[in-house]
């Protein structure tokens, strides 16, 4: 019985959840970042000024005009949005949308989910997923996020870290029936994304869902834990440094215990802290997820051969 209600919750948590930029989901990105990093214009009414003064027109004024245009257009207009608004692009700082406003400055999730926003608050389904093959068929440990724009029967990437807006990602973590899975999308002439190849086999767009709110929001606490001073990843390390990595990284794993990235990058804080045991449970655990996904990253594999 309790093995079933945990495939309860599970399933529960992969239920997409659209959050357009005038949403309460969408407001919980934005309260979680100013909670983290305080100070700084407020982020809804920065956006909509600074749309106003680069294009001339209100941020509504937009919306209303792009909902009656064509899907690919309107992503067009998301995209360029995106670029011109947050022209500094910052690993270090640009998942925060405090960091935004006060400076001007994007990451990869956080333009995802404003392209989303802006194109679900125009009328058009649209999410997110994570990159783990670029279009050059470089792969990575989930290191890279996109939007994706929904259309009957086919889908289009939109990523503003691209000269244009629709690349062809190789390699993109989707949910389907089955949970999370790795799937090498099919595409069409014109950049559409007709399939999704995955370990079960091809499916159809409409059998494949963008992550949900839950996993998007624990990837940016993901990348507060990745990027923290002093951290895990953010050298020098220091004790303080570590333990915000590893506070904020469980965090991201209380939000979706389904992320992989987050677990992994948890247990080699812990290991980093000197909490052999912890560290190992979390490190095979990961790899497990991975597993069953579809493809363990080569940096999982030697992670546990180090155990």
């Amino acid at each position: 019985m309790r093995h079933l209600y945990a495939l309860l919750l599970l399933s529960l948590s992969l239920v997409a959840w659209a959050f357009p930029l005038d949403s309460p989901a969408f407001a919980t990105l934005v309260k979680d970042s100013y909670q983290e990093v305080p100070g700084g214009p407020p982020f809804r009414a920065w956006w909509e000024t600074a749309y106003h003064h680069a294009f001339g027109e209100s941020l509504q004024e937009a919306l209303h005009r792009e909902a009656k245009a064509p899907p690919l257009k309107a992503a067009t207009w998301a995209f360029q949005t995106v670029k011109r608004l947050l022209p500094r692009f910052s690993l270090e700082e640009g998942y925060e949308f405090a960091y935004a406003a006060r400076k001007g400055e994007r990451q990869c999730l956080l333009q995802a989910v404003l392209v989303q926003g802006l194109l679900e608050e125009a009328g058009f389904r649209a999410g997110v997923y994570m990159v783990y093959e670029n279009p050059e068929g470089k792969r990575s440990n989930l290191g890279h996020a996109v939007a994706v724009l929904r259309l009957a029967g086919r889908d289009y990437l939109v990523d503003p870290s691209e000269p244009t807006p629709f690349p062809r990602h190789r390699g993109l973590l989707v949910v389907t029936a089955k949970g999370l899975r790795f799937a090498e999308p099919q595409y069409g002439g014109d950049g559409a994304i007709l399939a999704y190849r995955t370990r079960e086999g091809t499916l159809s767009p409409k059998e494949v869902e963008p992550l949900p709110f839950a996993y998007v929001r624990s990837q940016f606490y993901y990348y507060r834990g990745e990027q923290a001073k002093g951290g895990v990843l953010r050298g020098p390390r220091s004790p303080e440094g570590l333990a915000r990595s590893e506070a904020m990284l469980r965090k991201a794993v209380a939000l979706a215990p389904e992320n992989p990235l987050a677990v992994y990058l948890l247990g080699l804080t812990l290991s980093k802290e000197g909490k052999e045991r912890e560290a190992k449970a979390a490190l095979l655990h990961a790899a497990a997820l991975y597993q069953a996904y579809g493809w363990v990253p080569p940096g999982v594999e030697a992670a546990l051969k180090r155990l």
